[in-house]
């Protein structure tokens, strides 16, 4: 049985599989990056009291699971994570001083799909999509030579 988390008068599970994409899909999430900013947005969850379930970041997108209270709608918790961050992001890891108005990091939406009975796959797509990728990439490159 699914562990059921509880609020006042509410019984819920509310799982979300989410993908965000940096503006312009630039290859952002490599090497130190990536780890700061999965540290970061671990930060912004919990302040939230929304848990990440599961997460990985590829070159240019982010997957992520996550589990949020129905006190909070995921348009809400979105715009929360990726306001946040992206300041957080320009300020911390870009250097960004002073004014941070018509700077971005996140295109403007987000892909998300809801979470039933099929959990663990999604929890296992998000753990093999790095690799699939990368298998992706060396058949394209086989082909290329």
């Amino acid at each position: 049985m699914k562990d059921w988390r509880s609020l006042a008068h509410v019984k819920w599970d509310c799982q979300y599989h989410v993908v965000i994409v940096p503006k312009y899909r630039r290859k952002e999430f490599y090497g130190k990056l990536r780890g700061r900013i999965g540290e970061i947005l671990r930060q912004l969850c919990r302040q939230k009291d929304v848990e990440l379930v599961e997460g990985n970041a590829m070159p240019d997108h982010i997957h992520m699971l996550l589990r949020i209270p129905p006190k909070y709608s995921v348009a809400m918790t979105m715009g929360y994570l990726k306001g946040k961050s992206a300041v957080r992001i320009h300020r911390e890891l870009m250097g960004t001083k002073g004014t941070l108005f018509g700077r971005k990091f996140w295109s403007r939406g987000y892909c998300v799909r809801t979470v039933g009975l099929n959990e663990e796959q999604i929890r296992e797509y998000i753990r093999e999509q790095e690799t699939l990728d990368m298998q992706l990439e060396q058949m394209e490159m086989d082909l290329n030579q």
